[in-house]
């Protein structure tokens, strides 16, 4: 795990690196690259799909529609932005919002495979199917939203993004139904990494083979 002080300077130098990248064609449109924001040291990682109008505009992830119903599902389980981290797996606004495409999630996945590495979630809670495709590839949102993938020591959960919710209403109930279930498996999740890290080094290389 990366030291506090050194957290901050690696995700400063990553979001230094998103708001003048040219690694794709999105960097022509952009009005601002979304680099993400919260905790350095956060115990949950909340991973969309691309920023919108509004997050283009300002450069902060979530801060439209889907970004209020976002702050209410955090507020549902006690928690609110400033304790969790929220990024996106493109960081420049795709033209018209469409979707992204799969040259843009890998020409920025270096980007977020950094930021993965040095805040070192607990949890990643993944936020659409595009987010959830690198852990979860063929499946559907429908089918595996809200259960949990152990990969490593690193939990990933599945969930439709806040933004189905704004579209389909009766999405809300489903969506609000596996936030409940957030806490608990950061639980989890703390309880089997503590259990990993107070094992002898030697059991641990054994575990992983």
């Amino acid at each position: 795990m990366t030291a506090g002080g050194d957290q901050i300077r690696i995700l400063e130098e990553v979001a230094a690196m998103v708001r003048t990248c040219t690694r794709c064609e999105l960097c022509r449109g952009r009005t601002n690259a979304v680099p993400g924001e919260g905790a350095t040291n956060a115990e949950i990682m909340f991973i969309g799909e691309a920023p919108g109008y509004n997050e283009d505009k300002q450069g902060l992830p979530f801060v439209g529609a889907a970004g209020k119903f976002l702050n209410e599902l955090l507020e549902s389980i006690n928690l609110d932005r400033n304790s969790v981290f929220i990024t996106n797996v493109v960081k420049c606004r795709p033209p018209g919002n469409r979707d992204p495409l799969p040259d843009e999630i890998e020409a920025c996945y270096p980007y977020l495979e950094r930021q993965i590495e040095t805040i070192d979630p607990l949890v990643i809670v993944t936020l659409g199917r595009y987010s959830m495709s690198r852990w979860f590839p063929n499946e559907r949102i429908s089918r595996i939203h809200g259960q949990p993938k152990r990969v490593g020591e690193r939990v990933i959960v599945p969930m439709y993004h806040p933004a189905a919710a704004l579209h389909q209403g009766s999405l809300r109930a489903t969506i609000l139904a596996d936030f409940e279930r957030l806490p608990m498996y950061v639980a989890k999740a703390k309880e089997d990494r503590d259990k990993f890290d107070s094992t002898p080094p030697s059991a641990n290389q054994a575990r992983l083979f």
